[in-house]
């Protein structure tokens, strides 16, 4: 039998991969969420992320560790951003993206940005404002004004400011769903929305507002929901219609998309994400 020489099995092997990722939908890497799992990358950093790997997943985005270090990521706060950057690289897999509280992004923008850099960031996303639920829109105006100028600091550093929905942003106001309000105040360059699709529970459909709002997205969290249940579930089994979905996306803009479930779904909706032709 003829040996095969490296070159040409290097070569194999990554026009393999370029197939395989060809197969997932956008063409992008299926990635996920670390919040979910948070309490085992604690305790186990590279072994979790092997575990992620060992399922599927080519992508992970981060929560700031000092930011979140009393909500989980406080283990992780002893490892510089290279070393985690590393780490993560040492398990096959990328982190482009990163969630970040607002108060650190207010008043320590200059080190975040700096962390971002070295963990080898294209994408810093806030999280959620953190307004009560009594917040006037004055308040939610106020807050995306302040977001654009932080977002001008980021793209100075050669990066994405995003932000991240939950449920709160899909209550009206005076008969203006705040989203929209939102959508109307950030500047479109300066800003990227990230849809958490979760929000189908409250009749929301993330393919609508991508077409609405075209180009405007940057990155989707994924789940599933049962009407039935009342529950999340895994991806592939609920009542989002992820062909359209992710037909809306290429309008949207969407460049990364990350499951956010706890461990127990993540391999279910990673199959059924690398078998959807979208």
């Amino acid at each position: 039998m003829p040996l095969v020489s490296r070159r040409v099995w290097l070569g194999s092997a990554a026009a393999a991969a370029c197939l395989n990722l060809k197969a997932d939908p956008l063409g992008l890497p299926i990635g996920c969420q670390t919040y979910p799992v948070r309490g085992a990358l604690g305790e186990d950093f590279e072994g979790t992320l092997r575990q992620l790997a060992g399922i599927g997943y080519q992508t992970i985005e981060m929560c700031s560790p000092p930011g979140y270090a009393s909500g989980g990521f406080g283990p992780l706060t002893k490892f510089s951003a290279i070393e985690l950057r590393d780490k993560i690289h040492a398990a096959g897999m990328e982190c482009r993206s990163c969630h970040y509280q607002w108060r650190e992004l207010r008043e320590s923008l200059d080190d975040r940005i700096a962390f971002a850099k070295e963990l080898g960031l294209h994408q810093m996303v806030l999280s959620t404002f953190g307004l009560p639920n009594d917040a006037a829109m004055a308040q939610w105006t106020a807050a995306a004004d302040e977001l654009n100028r932080i977002g001008e600091r980021v793209a100075k550093a050669g990066m994405q400011l995003g932000f991240h929905n939950h449920n709160f942003e899909f209550r009206e106001i005076d008969g203006v769903l705040i989203y929209d309000q939102l959508m109307g105040r950030l500047d479109p360059r300066l800003v990227k929305m990230q849809f958490q699709v979760s929000v189908i529970s409250l009749g929301y459909e993330a393919a609508k507002f991508m077409r609405k709002y075209p180009g405007r997205f940057l990155s989707m969290h994924l789940q599933d929901f049962s009407p039935a249940d009342k529950k999340q579930v895994a991806v592939g089994s609920g009542a989002v219609d992820w062909k359209e979905t992710f037909a809306a996306a290429k309008t949207g803009g969407i460049q990364n998309y990350f499951v956010e479930l706890n461990m127990d779904m993540l391999k279910p909706s990673y199959n059924y994400l690398h078998g959807l032709r979208a």
